[in-house]
């Protein structure tokens, strides 16, 4: 939970600010001011990254992190730049970090109401949709997808695992009308999107190179 949070705190506060690392290298030569600190546009990616992970911590963990470990985190990692307690403290407010509507809270919903409407239900691992998601936050190119519902999307990613884990011949379950009626959107929506995603994860044009 704490992973998926964070990760959802980089993607909805900080890609859409960040367009290639090639702008990080400009606003370093083109700032002789503590960058670091500054407005999210120009913001430390590795200071974001740690603001995020603390406060997701501090949301779903029983012992969330202190903010002296998370200090001594930053020390070992970040070696350009001294921040001190204040600084994580400052930069939570000024980033405007909350808790926010997450993909994965609505795929487990999803996920566990399948499980007690259906057998087929118990077919499909939660560490495959899991599995599904890390590999959608790899890589940029999938970021359009975050931007979309974050129903739509664990819908989505609920039907891929279901696609997946289930023998094509134990396809019983109407599983596209039933995410339609729980999440409100359209099943050619949702259907695009699990094209998009499993276009992704199984990578069909290398299947069929190395083929």
């Amino acid at each position: 939970m704490v992973k998926y949070t964070s990760l959802s705190f980089f993607l909805d506060r900080f890609m859409p600010s960040l367009q290639r690392q090639d702008n990080i290298k400009k606003l370093q030569a083109e700032t002789s001011k503590s960058w670091l600190l500054e407005h999210l546009r120009e913001s430390n990616l590795q200071l974001f990254v740690l603001i995020s992970i603390w406060v997701s911590s501090k949301i779903h963990d029983s012992k969330p992190l202190s903010v002296r470990s998370l200090k001594a985190l930053s020390d070992k990692l970040i070696s350009d730049q001294h921040f001190t307690s204040r600084d994580f403290s400052d930069a939570v407010m000024g980033y405007d970090i909350g808790t926010s509507k997450i993909a994965f809270l609505f795929l487990e919903d999803l996920f566990l109401q399948l499980r007690e409407l259906s057998k087929l239900g118990e077919a499909i691992e939660m560490e495959t949709c899991m599995e599904i998601m890390d590999l959608l936050y790899e890589e940029d190119t999938t970021y359009p997808l975050f931007t979309t519902s974050s129903h739509s999307l664990a819908a989505a990613i609920l039907v891929c695992g279901y696609l997946i884990s289930v023998p094509k011949q134990q396809w019983e379950f109407p599983l596209l009308p039933w995410v339609k009626f729980i999440t409100s959107h359209e099943e050619e929506d949702i259907m695009h999107l699990v094209v998009c995603i499993l276009s992704h994860v199984l990578k069909p044009e290398e299947i069929r190179h190395q083929n």
